[in-house]
């Protein structure tokens, strides 16, 4: 992991004092909450419908036993004694008074953490595959770069103030974990001619109008990252509109100008910079790559494992699902399930945070990443050591075997916690978890993601969900409406929409209703939802989730 330096601690400390004098200002009537909006903002505080929310970051979700113990504290000490971990690869606590947000603040810095630029139009958290460092299909570890852009982006002078929030998402790998093709710059790093670079992909997004990102670059090497970087976000802070704020992200600037013309205006602006980048950086990224330098792995037997895979019914299905393909002969990447059945996704308490930290130190190498969709993976555990860490998962509740499967839902807070929210998402992704628990159909039904929202924003990410589900509100009643084909993979796609909203009621077996009636299309059983729903279009699964409809149309047809 990334050391951090004197400087690093030493920016901390500053920032901090100072948000705590101006927390002492609001407190005490100095500063009016107008005023104080834009201080608490920067620091990734915000006013949430019931309390303040305080977003802190998790640098492309990396994390360490350490960190995520002082997480668990932090959650007991200040807040109701759990977190939620994000889409973004952050933690929210939902509940911390005011008072006590700088103190909060000192405790993350002690494990070299921070709410820096989880708020505001400016970079925020800059974002990395889960599995990176560890996954059998990558090209390069994308963490050092992640890093380097952090360190770049954070309190940059010019773009403090850009039209609107900046995401940066960076994977190494084919097979896109990140969903790149969804934040404003997504990067990939690719091969060519045995060198190293990154295909750089710009105006993707999500929110009221989704849009899914153009190649802007095929090939930029690696020294010229950060001066290309500096041209696309200068040419949008410039360009971008901040007339509408549902206008002013890049996929609008884009989209109104073209890529053919942003690409120029970007080429126009590398040429005038390029000179201000003399190396230095590629010296930092070289630094940062000796912070990431893989662990010593081991060698063992693996009769353990493959005695409880074959003896356990129980650890072999958690194995089928929990379990990815790591590098290292006789490793494994495990992703710990934060979906129990009817539990709130992305919640953990202080003690799965302690007990997740323990299996870090005992079985990984201390390493822990937050994924986008809301669980926590160990990255590198030997396989002979998997019997023993399930035990222990088990015995804390998370041990849930449903990864990839239906009820592995993204939920964004809702109407429950968030103030720009118009309906529930928490216990809609309750219900349809707890329901097809009782079907006991989830392993059938295979691969399905299931993304909930409780507003346009799309915090949820519905729109890239194989099934999405957005919550609005039409005359003071909460209305579900479905979109159906979503990708947020490398084959990204904006999920169609299927027609009418359902109330809170109905949705849950109208969800029920098209997931068996997927069941009854399939090919066969490794025919994915995803799979089928691209071979045969929407009408056989609007047939199944409007039936009266369907009857009528034959009826009328006859």
């Amino acid at each position: 992991m990334y050391s951090y330096t004197e400087f690093d601690d030493k920016f901390l400390a500053e920032r901090n004092a100072q948000f705590r004098a101006q927390v002492e200002r609001r407190i005490d009537g100095s500063l009016t909450e107008d005023e104080f909006k834009p201080l608490r903002l920067m620091n990734g505080l915000y006013l949430q419908l019931h309390a303040y929310m305080l977003r802190v970051a998790i640098p492309y979700g990396t994390l360490n036993s350490a960190q995520m113990d002082q997480l668990a504290y932090i959650a007991e000490r200040w807040d109701k004694g759990y977190g939620h971990f994000t889409t973004r690869q952050n933690i929210q606590y939902n509940w911390p008074e005011l008072r006590d947000v700088p103190d909060m603040l000192d405790a993350l810095a002690e494990v070299k953490l921070h709410a820096i630029q989880t708020s505001g139009n400016t970079i925020r958290n800059v974002t990395a595959d889960h599995f990176a460092g560890a996954a059998a299909d990558e090209v390069a570890d994308p963490r050092p770069v992640a890093e380097l852009i952090r360190q770049w982006s954070t309190d940059h002078p010019e773009f403090q103030f850009l039209p609107r929030k900046f995401k940066v998402a960076v994977t190494g790998a084919a097979a896109d974990r990140a969903v790149i093709k969804a934040h404003d710059i997504g990067l990939r790093i690719v091969e060519r001619d045995g060198q190293q670079g990154f295909e750089v992909i710009v105006g993707g997004g999500l929110g009221r109008t989704p849009m899914i990102g153009k190649v802007l670059y095929d090939f930029v090497s690696a020294d010229d990252l950060l001066p290309t970087l500096e041209a696309i976000v200068s040419v949008y802070n410039v360009l971008g509109r901040r007339d509408n704020k549902y206008k002013a992200r890049i996929k609008i600037t884009v989209h109104e100008n073209g890529i053919e013309d942003i690409r120029a205006r970007v080429d126009a602006q590398y040429a005038l910079i390029r000179s201000q980048f003399t190396g230095v950086d590629q010296q930092m990224l070289s630094r940062i790559e000796a912070d990431f330098a893989a662990p010593e792995f081991k060698t063992a037997s693996l009769a353990a494992y493959e005695s409880a895979y074959t003896n356990d019914p129980v650890f072999r299905a958690w194995a089928d699902t929990n379990l990815a393909e790591h590098r290292a002969p006789g490793y494994a990447i495990v992703s710990i399930s934060l979906k129990a059945h009817g539990a709130t996704p992305g919640d953990a308490t202080a003690d799965q945070m302690r007990v997740m930290a323990d299996l870090a130190r005992r079985f990984g190498h201390d390493e822990l990443r937050i994924s986008h969709e809301q669980n926590v993976i160990l990255p590198h555990v030997h396989r002979s050591d998997l019997p023993e860490l399930h035990a222990a998962l088990k015995e804390a509740k998370l041990a849930t075997a449903n990864i990839g499967l239906i009820s592995d839902i993204i939920a964004c807070p809702g109407m429950d916690y968030c103030a720009l929210a118009t309906a529930r998402s928490i216990p809609i992704a309750q219900e349809i978890a707890t329901r097809f628990d009782e079907l006991k159909l989830e392993h059938d039904v295979g691969p399905l993601k299931i993304k909930i929202s409780g507003c346009i924003n799309a915090c949820g990410h519905h729109h890239v969900g194989h099934i999405g589900i957005l919550g609005l509100d039409r005359a003071g009643v909460e209305n579900y409406q479905i979109t159906l084909g979503g990708d947020g993979t490398e084959n990204a796609s904006i999920g169609e929409r299927a027609g009418p909203g359902f109330s809170a009621e109905e949705i849950i077996p109208a969800i029920e209703r098209l997931v068996l009636g997927y069941l009854d299309l399939r090919n066969d059983p490794s025919e994915t939802f995803l799979q089928a729903y691209r071979r045969l279009g929407l009408a056989p699964f609007k047939a199944a989730l409007y039936p009266e409809t369907a009857s009528k149309d034959q009826a009328n047809a006859a």
